[in-house]
């Protein structure tokens, strides 16, 4: 993605009083990782791994202010919260770009289960960054005879397991050296890889995205109408959606999944996650740490667990 028109999308739905401290800042925004608004709190952002308070360098930065926060979430929204009001209730909306805009404040409940929230007091927006390549090295270790390995990465947060699966669906997708082009089908929950439908960056010329939709149920759906070869879903971890990865594996699919952890002994204690572990059903395990740049791989390992590289 062009970066001027990173920037854009990301002013456009900031504050007026915000877009003004950002814009004199001078930001390279392929560097910016997060936006952080919090009320009566000092404007702070992610760049380059390292935390800073906007204006940089100066003794009185910029506060962030209750009708900031407001105007930011009506820019995100198209002055529509209500309309957004499934996403809101995850704790966060998806602008253009694939941009995420994490919202807390207070938690309005029915039936013990989460309906919306109000009085929203934080916002954190994540970039979404395209960076071609990045899967280069990891793309050569999860395959075997041209065909994808069933592949699980584990990523702290921020670590840049999106950004890596985005570049592995795009070279997966069309196929190179490594890796006979075909079928990609891409269960997007969140919208981080759509928006309204289209996709945000370069993602083959055989993939197929299935937006805004459970990751358990949009696997099944993609395995009876698109017929992939490869399934590629992020961020896994419910029982329902263990249950719909090991029917995808049953059904001849390949899977590229992700989930936050910081090492491969931790995915081995979980529910679910651990079982598929202790059956070998996937075949690589790829741990990444959250350092610089987006994606850099920690370690490999393979099926049963033995170390076949370390950075």
């Amino acid at each position: 993605m062009n970066e001027e028109r990173r920037k854009q999308q990301i002013l456009h739905i900031l504050a007026a009083g915000i877009r003004k401290v950002m814009e004199e800042a001078h930001l390279d925004y392929g560097k910016l990782q997060e936006i952080r608004l919090r009320t009566d709190q000092p404007l702070l952002i992610l760049y380059q791994g390292e935390e800073l308070f906007l204006p940089a360098g100066r003794a009185k930065k910029h506060m962030v202010t209750k009708e900031e926060i407001k105007e930011t979430l009506e820019y995100s929204s198209h002055y529509s919260l209500y309309a957004y009001e499934n996403e809101i209730r995850q704790g966060f909306l998806t602008v253009e770009g694939g941009h995420r805009v994490g919202v807390a404040g207070k938690a309005i409940l029915e039936q013990e289960k989460v309906k919306s929230l109000q009085h929203i007091s934080s916002v954190n927006i994540r970039m979404s960054h395209e960076i071609p390549g990045c899967a280069d090295r990891l793309l050569p270790m999860i395959t075997k005879n041209r065909e994808v390995c069933h592949t699980l990465v584990i990523s702290p947060p921020c670590g840049g397991k999106t950004t890596l699966i985005r570049d592995l669906i795009r070279q997966i997708s069309d196929g190179n050296a490594h890796v006979k082009g075909c079928t990609v089908g891409v269960v997007d929950e969140r919208s981080e890889i759509c928006y309204l439908g289209v996709a945000q960056n370069h993602l083959g010329s055989r993939t197929d995205i299935l937006d805004c939709c459970p990751k358990a149920e949009g696997m099944i759906m993609l395995i009876r109408s698109m017929s992939p070869r490869v399934l590629a879903v992020d961020e896994i971890g419910a029982q329902e959606e263990i249950r719909a990865v090991e029917y995808a594996m049953q059904c001849g699919c390949k899977l590229i999944a992700s989930v936050h952890g910081n090492s491969m002994a931790e995915i081995a204690s979980k529910p679910g996650l651990g079982e598929l572990v202790r059956q070998r059903r996937f075949e690589r395990y790829v741990v990444l740490e959250n350092r610089e740049h987006p994606g850099e791989i920690k370690e490999i390992f393979d099926e049963r667990g033995s170390l076949l590289c370390r950075n």
